[in-house]
């Protein structure tokens, strides 16, 4: 099989170039030409300006993250008398674990005990998805 030179060039150069391995003349000789992509994206390089707006340190804790006063009975259990809502639960997930509050059965049940009872409405067993909604009247 032959190879023509014509034929690589339009790999290497956005040249016209021959089908054949003639040289385009007229408009009679087809010809391929290298099209540029049409399909890719500019992305915005990052500036020191939006590096800097990004940094994790400079922004105030927002949500759920933001530290609220609480009321006597979770301070009781938590021990500070302003905390994050986050923080609360890492803090009785941390006293059921300690005090080893689970149902051996299923692990999804908490046994409450007197402090527990004061926060969970004197219920003496809670599902864990009931946590987050029973805590939220603690919150002033």
């Amino acid at each position: 099989m032959a190879v023509f030179p014509a034929t690589f060039s339009t790999f290497i150069s956005p040249q016209t170039a021959s089908f054949a391995g003639k040289p385009s003349s007229s408009s009679s000789s087809f010809s391929l030409r290298l099209l540029h992509p049409t399909n890719v994206r500019m992305v915005p390089a990052m500036t020191q300006a939006t590096a800097s707006k990004t940094e994790t340190g400079s922004r105030k804790p927002r949500g759920i993250m933001k530290p609220r006063r609480v009321s006597p009975e979770m301070q009781a259990l938590v021990g500070v008398p302003e905390i994050p809502r986050t923080e609360v639960l890492k803090r009785i997930w941390d006293h059921i674990k300690e005090h080893n509050l689970q149902d051996p059965d299923n692990k999804r049940v908490i046994i409450c005990d007197e402090k527990l009872k004061k926060i969970f409405a004197d219920k003496d067993r809670i599902g864990f998805l009931e946590i987050a909604r029973l805590i939220n009247p603690h919150f002033l």
